[in-house]
């Protein structure tokens, strides 16, 4: 890559960061500017339509053969890698999991570090983040790297000298006591940063922030349950499907004050609509995963809203599980596209890939459901979703009574429960082709046994309530994920590329006609718009971060964090593999109970994900590393 003196770096960047700071009061407008630059790649997903689709084209389906490794860079850390770095000039923005440092590397030197950034917290927040201490990467605005913290205190450094500009708590204390973490990316729409919130599994009662850009004061906090003037839920004016939601809806369906530790975090990624001026997110399970002890739908559990930006107000939400019995939270990404045509008429949508093993296409401006179909023919717990809105059950998923946990009731094991807990997808994003019209999803091929069992809530402590076991879905060839193509406006695979683990990076669609992911095992892979593979290289770690393209000194780049890790690693990642560690979780986790011979307690350490994906260990091991591929010079 050619160098550049310091002075021209200064001066270039320096004109960028100006540029930013004529648009403070309306940073999306700046954003959506810079997004539409192919070469740089300002947001976690793309745009602020989550498409993950580059318009660069000098990789091809004919030349991506010939993609080599261009310089790596080691992040010195240990645990699973999600996300992905941004690039913003010749500037490169990468972060690491827990301690969650961020580096700014030089792209006229090959990586080389221009700052660091390594905040110092209370390790007491490691026992619990629940899968893995990962981080979804930094937001760009305004002339700042934002960072949303393990500990969940968001930072915002300046992007030339990486000093701290703000620091705020987005959680109640940052020890670990409330059992509060942050592991999302935050987004920067207009002069607001969003920022969630993770620990579902201890019982917290999640929210989705908006801090001032310019300063870090807090404009608005929605929870996802509570009364009205905590969820900012109008009972008239905000619909579900078309019918306002009611007084208090995020509180009539629990049983007495039980959505005070409700759950519903906000963990996932977040897309926005200028047009609408609605944000959009998913929020994950309630609180315990024993649905036996807390009767109704959960509300808002599960659920897609559909916020005002300006003041977090719900226009519409969607509960996609009622009364969730299998953890399947709700917080992947919200892909957008104008102009869809679904039974034809034209509709500007909403594309969603839950966890439950519907894909849901939506009217992103009234909550309208449009298409929900299983994008697994292994999924069982539901027959269908009810799409009759004549119908008391319209808008829910049809459960199959064999696959109820809350039907088998406690202390009873339902087995062959498809997917399993961690979801046909987890939050690893899909990404969208215009050019193709489809939408390339990273998936997982996994089935569970799950027994339920009473638990008491306690500040800072595990409140899980289920043993779970993990395993290839049925039949096949034993794969447990597929790569595939998705017809929204129908619900149908188009093809469907299975791999031997999950799926659990984020895909990349390219105007090259070249699709991209990597793998648990550690390889990065290109494919065509049908599914041919094209390439694969092998990098020194599993695979869980975000495919990201790049262009610098006219030449197209892609690069990829490896580092195995993530709930499906965390048996790698957490040491967990060992039972001595696995009984030492069980003992944390379980509040007493016993979880039978070695073999079992192993199993079922995790979540159940360290026996579903104990052969990954034959594969790849711990590492993370910044990869960055090019084609020969």
């Amino acid at each position: 890559m050619r160098a550049l003196t310091q002075a021209t770096y200064i001066a270039t960047t320096s004109a960028l960061l100006s540029f930013g700071a004529l648009y403070t009061a309306s940073a999306n407008e700046e954003l959506a500017k810079m997004a539409e630059n192919p070469k740089d790649w300002v947001m976690q997903t793309g745009d602020y339509a989550n498409t993950r689709y580059s318009k660069l084209k000098q990789i091809t389906k004919e030349n991506v053969k010939n993609l080599q490794v261009k310089w790596t860079f080691s992040t010195g850390v240990l645990r699973g890698h999600e996300g992905g770095p941004l690039i913003i000039g010749d500037v490169m923005y990468v972060h690491a999991p827990f301690p969650n440092t961020v580096y700014a590397l030089d792209l006229n030197k090959d990586g080389k570090i221009l700052w660091k950034y390594e905040p110092k917290q209370d390790t007491n927040v490691i026992p619990i983040m629940c899968c893995d201490t990962v981080n979804r990467g930094v937001a760009y605005g305004d002339g700042k790297i934002i960072l949303n913290q393990a500990d969940t205190t968001v930072v915002a450094l300046d992007a030339k000298t990486g000093k701290v500009v703000w620091s705020v708590k987005n959680g109640e204390n940052t020890d670990g006591g409330k059992g509060e973490s942050g592991t999302s990316a935050p987004v920067v729409v207009k002069d607001k940063v969003l920022v969630g919130v993770s620990g579902a599994e201890f019982g917290v009662r999640g929210w989705l922030a908006a801090y001032n850009l310019k300063d870090g004061k807090l404009a608005w906090k929605a929870y996802s349950e509570g009364p009205d003037a905590d969820t900012l839920l109008d009972p008239e004016k905000t619909t579900q499907l078309g019918k306002p939601v009611g007084k208090d809806s995020g509180t009539n369906t629990w049983e007495g004050e039980q959505w005070k530790t409700g759950g519903g975090t906000t963990w996932g990624w977040y897309s926005y609509d200028p047009k609408l001026n609605l944000v959009y997110y998913g929020t994950g399970n309630p609180s315990t995963w024993n649905p036996v002890q807390r009767p109704g739908d959960n509300r808002w559990s599960m659920t897609i809203f559909a916020r005002d930006a300006d003041t977090g107000m719900a226009k519409w939400v969607y509960q996609m599980t009622p009364h969730d019995e299998w953890d399947y939270d709700g917080i992947n990404e919200m892909i957008l596209v104008d102009g869809m045509e679904v039974k034809g008429k034209k509709h500007d949508v909403l594309v969603h890939f839950d966890r439950n093993g519907f894909a849901y296409t939506m009217d992103r401006a009234t909550g309208d459901l449009l298409v929900a179909k299983k994008y697994d023919p292994a999924v069982n717990w539901a027959t269908e979703v009810n799409m009759d809105p004549k119908s008391k059950e319209y808008g829910r998923p049809q459960v199959v009574a064999k696959y109820s946990t809350q039907q088998n009731g406690e202390d009873t094991n339902s087995t062959g429960i498809c997917p399993a807990a961690l979801g046909t997808k987890d939050q690893q994003p899909a990404a969208y082709s215009p050019k193709t019209g489809l939408f390339y999803v990273p998936t997982n091929h996994v089935c569970m046994d799950y027994e339920p069992y009473k638990v008491s809530y306690t500040a800072g402590q595990p409140y899980v309530g289920a043993t779970v076991s993990m395993y290839p879905a049925p039949g096949g060839d034993g794969n447990m994920g597929n790569f595939i193509a998705w017809d929204a406006a129908k619900g149908e695979i188009v093809w469907s590329k299975p791999e031997q683990f999950s799926v659990w990076s984020g895909a990349l669609a390219t105007a090259g006609d070249v699709i991209f992911y990597g793998t648990l095992e550690g390889y990065i892979k290109a494919v065509d718009e049908k599914g041919k593979e094209l390439y694969k290289f092998k990098t020194p770690s599993g695979i869980i971060g975000n495919v990201t393209p790049f262009e610098h000194d006219g030449k197209q780049y892609i690069a990829v964090l490896s580092g195995v890790g993530g709930w499906a690693g965390i048996g790698l990642a957490g040491g967990l593999l060992s039972p001595d560690n696995a009984a030492a979780w069980h003992g944390a986790v379980d509040q007493g109970r016993a979880q039978g011979d070695q073999a079992a307690v192993v199993g079922t350490a995790g979540l159940g994900a360290v026996g579903g994906y104990a052969a990954l260990a034959d594969y790849t091991t711990l590492g993370g590393q910044l990869t960055v591929f090019g084609l020969p010079d």
